[in-house]
């Protein structure tokens, strides 16, 4: 029983791990066909004036953010601290 727990746990995180790697994938491809589309446009309509950059810029830090929230630090710290945590929890019911 406690195997098919430790699998399902297992299979769930790996499953929001690749709902996390879509949805950021997802966001840069938006981003670069947006974009794209935007600098089209104003180059085409005012190229005197470079507006596009604004929402590059804009959309750009949101992106890196969602970067560092999937593929950054945060990840590994949480990781370990969920298996510090764990850990100490097997070590109180031990010893009870």
């Amino acid at each position: 029983m406690e195997t098919f727990n430790k699998e399902t746990t297992a299979y769930e995180r790996a499953s929001k791990r690749v709902k996390e790697l879509k949805e950021f994938y997802g966001n840069i491809t938006s981003y670069c066909i947006v974009i794209s589309f935007l600098a089209f446009l104003n180059l085409m309509t005012s190229p005197g004036y470079l507006w596009f950059l604004w929402p590059m810029l804009g959309w750009g830090i949101g992106i890196a953010f969602h970067a560092v929230n999937v593929f950054g630090i945060g990840k590994s710290w949480e990781e370990k601290k969920i298996k510090e945590l764990m850990a100490e929890e097997k070590g109180k019911i031990k010893t009870l």
